[in-house]
């Protein structure tokens, strides 16, 4: 915050892949805001169902019986195309409320099923599940962790890329403890990371054979990031439980949810007196819900998701040309319409503050790309980008590596 408090950087206005400061200078959103924006700015087609939804229902709430149309035809759609049979859709404000919304069902749901010491919750390092309670307590980032004591206790983090010290932590563990394991499709704040071949597949075998829910993070990776309503469908999973937000609105409002898969569902539906007493304010918030019909109008209608899937090489590419630079340890993408510029561990080693003035170079020649995991300068640009855009993304990058290289 020392540093921020007198350099803050303002931006003014946004339209398609572009932002706007107050003087009027253009930049290329090069990661879609936090990972969200899947249409692009400025779409008034989701505005004006905002606006339309307001006037007739602001806002109600969905606690017992009560509901509204926009959140049931929302929980309709989310319900056809989740890769789950008879999904339950719960809606919540974002994707840290949907990380502990499935974390409370997951205990819940043994609790029911008679088994209330299953309470473990299992996570991959690099991983990233938020900043509310439970994800903080689950993130397999350090940095997000540090500081803040035991906040959820009965967690362990595991490899991201070795589904055999999944199996040997469950069973050390011992089955019958363990509630749940979290684990993103493509690993996101920990700087873009697909899964090796054969992983997610072999984690989900294996919570399949130890009677453990497998709990799919797609807040970053679904609608159209990777390709897929929630991102997991390139792998066939058919988790028990899938976290959503972000795209689901294109970020235009705050939007997140579960989806729960009927095996789990029905433990709440089946009899009556098993209520699940859990519920944020504006989960359900018929205008947000409004919001998010817009959008998904949007990227059925420009077909945005198969765009995501054709584009993902061609920002690959892109940003391939930065990897026999001196300073670049590694690029990785193609997995995805996401990608990480990693920058060699020994050109940082010497000055701490290289990577964040390498950012802000890249700012200052017209993109916006961000730092995470430490030495990655990471991208997640809008769906709607174009290939002489995704060009134009990876020369920024290099020039403003160059720029911070020589001050």
């Amino acid at each position: 915050m020392a540093e921020v408090k007198h350099d803050r950087f303002v931006v003014d206005r946004a339209e398609g892949v572009w932002l706007y400061d107050a003087d009027g200078r253009r930049y290329l959103d090069g990661t879609a805001g936090l990972w969200y924006c899947n249409v692009g700015h400025g779409r008034t087609e989701i505005v004006d169902a905002v606006a339309a939804q307001m006037r007739r229902l602001d806002n109600y709430f969905t606690f017992n019986d009560y509901t509204n149309e926009p959140a049931e035809e929302l929980a309709r759609r989310l319900s056809a195309v989740a890769p789950m049979d008879e999904a339950k859709i719960f809606l919540t404000t974002g994707g840290g409320e949907s990380i502990d919304t499935a974390a409370k069902l997951a205990r819940l749901y043994w609790a029911r099923r008679g088994q209330p010491e299953r309470v473990h919750f299992l996570s991959r390092r690099q991983s990233y599940h938020g900043t509310n309670g439970l994800g903080t307590s689950i993130a397999g980032i350090e940095g997000n962790r540090d500081g803040f004591g035991t906040l959820v206790s009965d967690t362990t983090l595991v490899a991201h890329d070795d589904a055999e010290e999944l199996r040997a932590a469950i069973e050390s563990i011992g089955p019958e403890k363990v509630a749940a394991f979290f684990a993103e499709p493509v690993l996101g704040a920990g700087g873009a990371r697909a899964p090796q071949p054969g992983y997610l597949e072999a984690v989900a075998k294996i919570c399949a054979e130890h009677d453990v829910l497998f709990v799919a993070d797609s807040v970053i990776g679904g609608f159209g990031r990777l390709g897929g309503w929630f991102g997991v469908e390139r792998w066939g999973l058919r988790p028990d439980l899938i976290t959503f937000a972000k795209g689901v609105t294109s970020g235009y409002l705050p939007l997140g949810g579960v989806a729960v898969s009927a095996q789990v569902a029905d433990v709440f539906w089946a009899e009556p007196g098993a209520s699940f007493p859990h519920g944020p304010t504006y989960s359900g918030h018929p205008t947000v819900a409004a919001a998010a019909l817009a959008n998904l109008d949007i990227l059925e209608r420009e077909q945005l998701l198969a765009r995501s899937r054709e584009l993902e090489g061609p920002l690959h590419d892109a940003l391939l040309r930065l990897a026999k630079h001196r300073a670049v340890a590694e690029v990785r993408g193609g997995t995805g319409l996401l990608g990480a510029v990693e920058i060699e561990a020994s050109v940082l080693a010497d000055d701490k503050g290289l990577i964040t003035r390498m950012q802000k170079a890249v700012r200052e020649h017209g993109a916006i790309v961000r730092v995470l995991a430490g030495n990655a300068l990471v991208v997640s640009p809008p769906l709607t980008i174009t290939e002489d855009e995704l060009t134009l993304l990876a020369e920024t990058i290099e020039a403003g590596i160059d720029g911070a290289l020589a001050t």
